[in-house]
């Protein structure tokens, strides 16, 4: 293993050590600081995808790719072959 493997997997360690430490609150709100930054990082590349989109057009391609998320987890979930 070399030293960039190894620190990789002792920061990895970390975070599964602080994740267990957190309280149900504390993940929860992990939860969603971690769906918001998602949400920004989609809306910055409809930005690229759509120049000149409006606020509304932005809001429903993230919608649109949101309800495109939700059904393939479903998919998954439930077996269904692709």
């Amino acid at each position: 293993m070399g030293e960039f493997d190894a620190l990789a997997a002792e920061i990895y360690k970390d975070k599964v050590r602080r994740a267990r430490l957190a309280s149900p609150d504390e993940k929860l709100l992990a939860g969603q600081e971690m769906f918001d930054f998602a949400c920004k990082l989609t809306l910055a590349g409809i930005d690229q995808q759509h120049p000149g989109a409006s606020e509304t057009e932005r809001r429903e391609h993230l919608q649109r790719r949101l309800k495109i998320s939700e059904m393939l987890q479903r998919k998954q979930a439930f077996g269904v072959a692709q």
